[in-house]
């Protein structure tokens, strides 16, 4: 099993930046996959980005170019920078991981998932 811990979210004016970081403790594997995901309200939750060990990643079209995915491997760590946030970036936003994957996608879908932060930008 493996644990997920986020920090970073709040509230921020359109145009600003926040960091999110995630840090997973338990039986995470050198080979993984961490990521993040997000939900508003009545919407589907779905991928922001997310990064292999060695350096697959994946970005939603909605987000490229304004946020990045970083980790640290070898403190378990996934961070998420996010640039010129916009209002419909609004979300509770939650970390994920998965073991034994090399390579990640826009479809996929873990199997460990952290509580969840919130990111409220306001116009």
């Amino acid at each position: 099993q493996v644990q997920l811990v986020e920090s970073g979210g709040g509230l921020v004016q359109a145009g600003g930046s926040l960091t999110l970081s995630c840090a997973a403790s338990g039986s995470i594997f050198s080979i993984s996959a961490m990521g993040w995901f997000r939900q508003a309200p009545g919407e589907l939750r779905e991928l922001v980005a997310a990064r292999t060990s060695g350096d697959s990643t994946v970005y939603a079209e909605s987000v490229k170019g304004r946020f990045t995915i970083s980790r640290d491997n070898a403190k378990n760590t996934v961070y998420l920078q996010m640039n010129n946030l916009k209002p419909e970036d609004t979300a509770r936003y939650y970390c994920a991981a998965e073991n034994w994957v090399d390579r990640v996608d826009s479809g996929w879908w873990p199997d460990n998932w952290g509580q969840g932060t919130q990111v409220t930008v306001s116009s």
